[in-house]
This record gives C-alpha cells, sequence and structure tokens, in this order.
C-alpha cells in the first residue's frame, strides 16, 4: 500500500470505529434485562444483537435505523424468552445518540482533518448520526447514512452513493482510504469495489478475539492494512510524515 501521507481522504464506518457501540449497546440492554431478572452478561446481550441486527437491516433496507433496533429489541427478548413491550423497545431505538465515543477518537479526527478530507459511510439514519457527530466533535466533507442510500451495508449502495459525492468534489476512488472496523460491512464490500481499506481492529480479532455485535465476513477479505486503535493510525501517519 502506498503511504497514508498519499492518500488525500479517508471514509470512516463510524460504530465500532469511531462510536464505542458495543458499549452503548450493553448500557442501552442492561437496565432491561435487570429489571427482567435476566442472568445475561454483557457479552451475551452484544452476542445477541450481533445475531440479529444486520438480518433485519437486509430485510427492511429502507426502514429508519431507530425502527430497526426496535425489531432487533424484540429478536433480543425473544431471545430470552421475553415479550418486548413498545416503550422499551422504543427506548433502545432511540439509544444510539448516548453511545459513547471512544476516547481516542475526537482527538484523532481533530490531526487527521488537518491532512485529509473526511468522509462517512454509516449504517444509521441522519438524526442519529448527527447525535454522534457531536460526540465527536467534528465535521464531515461527505457524509453518506443508510438512510440517505435507502440500503444498509454490506449492500454496495452506501458505497456507491459516497463514491459519487467524493467525485463530485474532485476526489478519485485510488485517493480514498476507507478506514473501519467491520471485516462483514466494511472491508467485504470495499475489496469488491476495488478500495483501499485500513482495518481499526479494536477487538484484536486478528488474534483471534470475538466478533461481539459484527457478524463474521463473508470468506476472507484481506484489508491492506491494520491498526489497533484510531490513535495507532495517528502515529503511523506521523512518523511517516515525519520520515518522507
Amino acid at each position: 500500500m502506498k503511504p497514508l501521507n498519499q492518500f488525500s481522504t479517508l471514509t470512516f464506518d463510524v460504530y465500532g470505529t469511531l462510536i464505542d457501540w458495543e458499549t452503548g449497546i450493553a448500557n442501552a440492554l442492561s437496565p432491561w434485562a435487570e429489571s427482567a431478572g435476566l442472568d445475561a452478561s454483557r457479552d451475551d446481550l452484544v452476542a445477541a444483537f450481533g445475531r440479529h441486527e444486520s438480518r433485519r437491516q437486509q430485510e427492511n433496507p429502507g426502514t429508519l435505523y431507530p425502527q430497526v433496533l426496535e425489531l432487533v429489541f424484540r429478536d433480543i427478548a425473544g431471545d430470552f424468552g421475553l415479550e418486548a413491550s413498545a416503550e422499551d423497545a422504543a427506548a433502545f431505538g432511540r439509544s444510539v445518540p448516548d453511545w459513547p465515543a471512544f476516547p481516542d477518537s475526537a482527538e484523532a479526527l481533530a490531526y487527521l482533518a488537518r491532512h485529509y478530507r473526511l468522509g462517512v459511510i454509516s449504517n444509521v439514519d441522519r438524526a442519529s448520526f448527527e447525535g454522534s457527530r457531536r460526540r465527536l466533535g467534528a465535521d464531515f466533507d461527505v457524509v453518506v447514512t443508510a438512510e440517505d442510500a435507502g440500503a444498509y451495508k454490506p449492500d454496495l449502495r452506501p458505497f456507491h452513493l459516497t463514491l459519487e459525492r467524493l467525485a463530485g468534489i474532485g476526489v478519485e476512488r485510488d485517493a480514498i482510504l476507507h478506514t473501519a472496523q467491520s471485516l462483514f460491512h466494511d472491508h467485504a464490500p470495499g475489496s469488491q469495489l476495488g478500495l483501499t481499506t485500513c482495518w481499526i481492529d479494536r477487538q484484536g480479532q486478528a488474534e483471534g478475539g470475538a466478533w461481539g455485535a459484527t457478524p463474521p465476513p463473508p470468506g476472507a477479505p484481506e484489508p491492506d492494512v491494520t491498526y489497533p486503535s484510531m490513535a495507532a493510525l495517528v502515529e503511523a501517519h506521523q512518523r511517516q510524515s515525519t520520515t518522507a
């Protein structure tokens, strides 16, 4: 792969890469689980989410993400033999803006914005993303959500729309480094489209870590470069810029 400082644009997956969605998911589900008397760990709840979210997205490509989350909540409740109240499902659907950013995300984005155009390809709706954007303290040159594309990754439509919008501001495909945690949602489709991809492997999946909230990918996508965190990506850029 060419050096980091020879790309002009970074596009990001948000949830799992910049926003700690597994903590957010667990924080949103744990009070409900406790009140229902469930003997379910954080990992149990996150794994239940991971079993259902992508399926619901693919079955309901035009449905806004809060309503997809309501369906997922009902699936999770069913896994544990419980009925889901409409109130509890709606509360989970509204929880995305409360999901925390990873500690290194805001500082990393502030640094990278001085060197790149920044874009987002995200499997949420515009309103939910705006809550997360405020947590990140960042502005992005291009934002494409599932609401914009009418489809959820790993469907290729969000990627095609992003590439179209970036081309409209003069960014060619070979100038883009797509930066994401999920092999399933991002690296597999990115490889199909010939994108150069950077894996932010926060869960240590390359060393056998758990899949957590994301399904395993089809096949074996091979990211072009891997870092364990956004902070590590920034450090690599700084090293390369110093030695260039």
